[in-house]
């Protein structure tokens, strides 16, 4: 991943972010941070459960949408393994919750020098990507510094300010297997 040209990304050397389809219907990202971790704020746990505001800390995302769909999901995984998804109709018009089946399978360790998240999900009940041959996804992260400064990282920046949900950051095409 790359950090937005116009946020501090003090003290992380990298992010790297992947993802697949274990099956038709379910979605595997992973997401590891190469950083000074002392320099890094990470989040308090609340329960590992559905949680708003995730992207005002320490946290790593996924937008998922069908070719030729014009709504689109947002997933967000935080290393305290809290989680939350949303439904677009459109370009950041009408969120509202996203009715997944069953919370996210969420993984994560940490080192001296690094934090790994890996988040499994089913899609199957998500209407407008539940089927679809092909997904284009975006992968993101917002991270934290010690200070509380933001630094915005994605595959891919559009012009202009961070913006995960800007249809050009949409890069990763992914079949069916």
């Amino acid at each position: 991943m790359l950090a937005h040209p116009q946020t501090p990304a003090h003290g992380i050397a990298r992010i790297g972010a992947t993802a697949r389809l274990l099956r038709p219907a379910v979605l595997c990202c992973e997401y590891a941070l190469h950083a000074d971790l002392a320099q890094v704020r990470m989040p308090a746990a609340r329960g590992q459960s559905p949680a708003d505001g995730l992207w005002r800390h320490t946290c790593f995302e996924a937008f998922v949408a069908a070719p030729d769909a014009g709504g689109y999901y947002e997933f967000n995984f935080s290393p305290a393994g809290d989680w939350a998804a949303y439904r677009f109709a459109a370009y950041r018009a009408q969120m509202c919750p996203a009715a997944i089946a069953s919370p996210p399978r969420m993984q994560s360790s940490r080192d001296a020098g690094q934090l790994t998240l890996t988040a499994t999900f089913d899609i199957g009940t998500l209407e407008g990507i539940d089927r679809a041959p092909r997904l284009r996804l975006a992968l993101a992260a917002v991270i934290e510094d010690a200070g509380g400064g933001l630094s915005y990282w994605a595959l891919h920046h559009p012009p202009g300010k961070p913006d995960f949900h800007h249809p050009d950051g949409f890069v990763v095409e992914l079949s069916a297997p």
